[in-house]
């Protein structure tokens, strides 16, 4: 969000009064804190069609030295709590497989401050590549690039190039948080951003009449209302542009609420007068903010499908609303919940992130990242994917998630992690999916001892669930840090999809080159998966869950293998098992997965089976096609258990120092299972690393403490879990000068 202080604000020119303006009857504006959930049709003040870009003259912008405030928060009703999903062990990972993260076709500089005559931060880096080009937009600015070469086409210039001649905020005084989308349905590009900063909130929307960026655009103004209209996200659908934004007082002092948006996007490719439906603030100052999906791919969703808006699970849960517009007859539209499953759990990072030798960066911990990127396959399934960044292990990581059937249902969480190979911080991410169901997930790292780099992971669909093991690229390491002590970062990035192979991921994020308190810059880099694309062939992949499971002799227990089909498999799988012990038997329920879909492996014991750790080979045969999974099975007396303990009982360490403690597991009752561990109490800005990270049966552990600048004696707390057993033991850090 580029937003001047309250201050300066005043100063912006605002439309109301502007007589050169041409009143659409459709408008009705009325006053955003009155809304409620009431369905409200706005129709454009103004709608016109542009020259070419490419024939405009660069609008000239003035330096406006505007730098952004501090984030507004928003107050979510998040519990945290220990993140089970972490991937904080790469290794373990990698040496089942042979990472194979693709690099960089091409990487290049993108628009860099001030490259439009914009002296603001952070950039609210975005972009999206087109059908011949990719196009750029920071705050204010925007660049087109031919995507097969990365060379310029046009620009750098002001966005407000795009409005010349429209009048009003909308050429006049672009304040920010530009989105562009291409939208492959109808070959076009989508460019919005919000304008003017107090009463009343304008959002400024165009749509190009070619598949050339350079070319002519329908150009809309829209008035939102009076209050301040913050994070506006759009996403392309079948029947609409959807936004998402974030709603506060005037003063931009207090939440009111999120607010979802439908614009007539069959209007506006053809230049007509529009509308935009919306129902006003919904749930109010305690409900969590949400992003509309956007459409990737060919496929497109059932005819008539409502959208799906993807709520923050600062509620435990992943809250899908679907937006049913019907812009014939308004008050037919509905925002209604549609489903809501559980989110790992996670703690909400409320701190910053540190970089080297300078302030700390804004994390922007209370809501999901830009974008929720939705396609639909051929074989029926739909997947949303989408981050948000977490504190995990006092560390700074994107936690990502692939949801489900947002839009036929019933919404499950098909995987989610938190990425943390180490402990260096990832935060601002976006994520996206190709054709075959690999994601990429970019994001920005950065630590102590290193300046803000832009990187890059991801997974194949056949990998295991819930995990980025395709080892992590580098597309750009910066050379500076911001000193700017509001610590602005931001606010989001773009991870985007080719449409015409609909496997090439580009991705846009800042950097610095130099530490200094405002001078950014940015990148643009694309990369493919091998193998994307061309000729398919159909076969699938085989995945099973829990990892492990822990049965006392005579007991039984239970497994779910999922087979996920790829290149248009539609065969039928049938599984078997090895590796069990003497005594043990297995079932499957049912005993065949036809395409896609999961089966229940129960596997049973008898009071003879020894006790031990089994590795279980489970097999999906289809055809001559043959794939297998692997699982635990630890077979442990009823009464296995282990104690923790730990020594030294207190340690102390400088600031900015580091210091150590051996934690041991102690088994009891033939106990042989995995502990691993977690600490809390840690003061602020320190980190705690155990190594191995795991213990087995029995053993010790080193805990290592970073601590940061804060002195005193802090109690800490050891936490070791296996399965369902789960114990403590405490020591104590005292931070001295």
């Amino acid at each position: 969000m580029l937003l001047p202080r309250i201050s300066e604000a005043k100063r912006l020119k605002r439309l109301s009064g502007d007589t050169a303006l041409v009143a659409n009857p459709l408008m009705n504006v009325t006053q955003e804190q009155d809304q409620k959930a009431d369905i409200r049709v706005v129709g454009s003040y103004h709608n016109d069609t542009s020259k070419p870009l490419r024939d405009m003259k660069p609008q000239p912008l003035v330096p406006k030295s505007v730098h952004e405030n501090e984030n507004p928060r928003i107050p979510n009703k998040h519990k945290d709590a220990p993140d089970p999903v972490v991937q904080n062990s790469f290794s373990a990972l990698t040496s089942l497989m042979t990472p194979n993260m693709p690099s960089p076709l091409l990487n290049f500089n993108g628009i860099g401050f001030p490259g439009v005559a914009c002296n603001c931060a952070p950039p609210d880096t975005d972009g999206e590549v087109g059908a011949t080009q990719y196009v750029q937009m920071v705050n204010e600015g925007f660049q087109v690039f031919n995507k097969t070469t990365g060379a310029s086409v046009l620009g750098p210039v002001g966005i407000t190039t795009i409005w010349s001649g429209f009048a009003g905020p909308c050429e006049t005084a672009g304040d920010g948080d530009p989105v562009v989308l291409y939208d492959q349905l109808a070959n076009r590009w989508v460019i919005s951003q919000f304008a003017g900063a107090g009463t009343p909130t304008d959002e400024c929307v165009a749509v190009s009449t070619t598949s050339d960026a350079t070319g002519s655009y329908n150009r809309y103004g829209f008035h939102l209302g009076s209050n301040f209209f913050d994070y506006p996200h759009l996403g392309v659908w079948p029947d609409a542009y959807y936004m998402s934004m974030n709603v506060f007082n005037a003063a931009g002092t207090a939440f009111l609420g999120p607010q979802p948006f439908a614009f007539d996007r069959a209007k506006m490719l053809a230049g007509q007068p529009a509308t935009f439906v919306t129902t006003g603030i919904t749930g109010g100052p305690t409900e969590e903010v949400y992003l509309p999906a956007d459409l990737d791919g060919s496929n497109l969703p059932p005819a008539g499908a409502p959208a799906s808006f993807v709520e923050f699970p600062g509620g435990g849960s992943f809250r899908v609303f679907h937006f049913h517009v019907d812009f014939a007859n308004p008050l037919n539209s509905t925002f209604t919940l549609f489903g809501s499953p559980a989110s790992a759990a996670f703690t909400v990072r409320s701190t910053g992130v540190p970089q080297l030798g300078s302030t700390a960066l804004d994390a922007i911990g209370d809501r999901l990242m830009f974008r929720v990127a939705t396609r639909f396959f051929a074989d029926g399934h739909e997947s949303a994917v989408g981050n948000f960044t977490v504190n995990s292990n006092s560390v700074a990581s994107p936690r990502w998630f692939e949801l489900r059937n947002v839009t036929s249902g019933p919404v499950t969480v098909f995987q989610q992690g938190t990425y943390q190979p180490d402990t260096t911080h990832r935060w601002m991410g976006s994520a996206a999916m190709d054709q075959q169901g690999n994601i990429a997930l970019g994001y920005s790292a950065s630590s102590s001892s290193i300046n803000p780099q832009i990187r890059y992971a991801g997974r194949l669909a056949g990998d295991p669930v819930n995990t980025l093991p395709q080892a992590e690229v580098h597309l750009f390491d910066g050379t500076g840090s911001q000193t700017a002590t509001n610590g602005r970062w931001g606010d989001y990035s773009d991870m985007t999809i080719d449409p015409v192979d609909d496997c090439t991921f580009w991705y846009t994020q800042e950097y610095y080159a130099t530490t200094t308190s405002f001078a950014w810059r940015t990148r643009i880099g694309s990369f493919k998966f091998p193998g994307c694309g061309g000729v398919q062939t159909p076969d699938y992949s085989l995945s099973a869950s829990p990892a492990s499971q822990t049965v006392a002799p005579g007991a039984s227990t239970s497994y779910t293998v999922t087979v996920t089909p790829s290149g248009g498999f539609n065969g039928t799988v049938t599984f078997s098992v090895s590796g069990l012990p003497a005594g043990a038997g297995a079932s499957f329920n049912p005993a065949s997965v036809n395409t896609s879909g999961s089966s229940t492996m129960n596997v049973t014991t008898s009071a003879s089976t020894p006790v031990g750790s089994y590795p279980l080979t489970i097999t999906g045969t289809s055809g001559t096609l043959s794939h297998t999974t692997s699982v635990t099975l630890v077979v442990a007396n009823a009464n296995a258990n282990f104690t923790l303990s730990a020594t030294p009982a207190s340690q102390s360490a400088p600031r900015g120092g580091t210091t150590t403690y051996t934690v041991t597991v102690t088994p009891s009752g033939g106990f042989n299972g995995t502990v691993s561990f977690a600490v809390s109490g840690l003061p602020s800005g320190a980190t705690a690393s155990f190594n191995p990270t795991t213990v087995t049966g029995s053993g010790s552990t080193t805990m290592t403490v970073a601590v940061g600048r804060t002195r005193g004696t802090f109690p800490l707390t050891i936490t070791g879990t296996s399965g369902a057993l789960s114990h403590t033991a405490s020591v104590s850090l005292t931070v001295t000068k």
